[in-house]
């Protein structure tokens, strides 16, 4: 019943042991699990599932009944709003120690949103009663909760701002200089995002992105192909960004 929910749970490898033996002693575990007791970390630990996913397998389903947080152990994926006549919006890409818990926890027990791997991925699924009880006993705990959904939401909030008021490119450049900053920490990376992926990320057609990933590699801004990119003037590239 934990994984009703999923897309397609025949595509979901999961085997019948956790190879994580212990939240305690899990070197990837939730940042804010530091606030947790040995007896809570073991209570965390004994409602959890590992499951792992290939590159485009569906984890949740935006609309199916919400049951479950998700923590990232390892890989990434994209976080997206299934949108109208098949547009999506990418809100953002989740890489390893990530929580990704929607406002359905609490609100409509429904998730808000679709999360798909882009490259292997390392899951664990952990009930939401769990995290329930943990706000209600711990303090601590609970405020770093609050902090987490918190910073998500402003980032989210802060992106959407943006999108409505700078250009074109504008709105590639902070897309590009997010993956470099916030996902990868380098200014050369993989492109794990197809030029579809990154329009529905930007907000732009796909043709679009060609158009100016094209006008960048021109003015010798970035080198891309169809597997990596490389920031080569990231001064210019904020600017970019900045004046939108």
């Amino acid at each position: 019943m934990l994984f009703k929910h999923l897309c397609n749970p025949l595509k979901m490898i999961m085997s019948d042991k956790n190879t994580i033996s212990s939240c305690e002693t899990c070197t990837v575990k939730w940042e804010n699990f530091k606030y947790l007791t040995k007896d809570e970390l073991q209570y965390v630990n004994q409602h959890r599932y590992e499951a792992s996913f290939k590159p485009g397998e569906i984890m949740i389903k935006q609309g199916s009944p919400s049951s479950n947080t998700l923590f990232i152990s390892s890989g990434m994926a994209k976080i997206y709003i299934e949108g109208i006549n098949g547009k999506n919006f990418i809100m953002s890409i989740a890489k390893p120690r990530r929580l990704i818990m929607g406002p359905g926890a609490y609100v409509n027990s429904r998730y808000t949103y679709t999360v798909s791997a882009l490259t292997k991925v390392q899951v664990c699924f952990i009930n939401f009663d769990v995290f329930h009880h943990l706000v209600r006993v711990n303090a601590d705990f609970a405020e770093g909760l609050l902090i987490d959904i918190s910073t998500k939401s402003l980032k989210t909030h802060n992106r959407l701002i943006n999108l409505t008021q700078k250009k074109i490119p504008g709105r590639m450049a902070e897309t590009l200089l997010y993956l470099a900053d916030e996902i990868f920490e380098s200014n050369e990376f993989e492109m794990i995002l197809s030029r579809k992926e990154l329009g529905e990320f930007s907000s732009m057609a796909k043709e679009c992105v060609v158009r100016i990933l094209k006008e960048f590699e021109d003015s010798g801004l970035i080198y891309c192909d169809s597997t990596k990119l490389q920031i080569l003037d990231k001064n210019k590239l904020t600017l970019i960004s900045e004046k939108g």
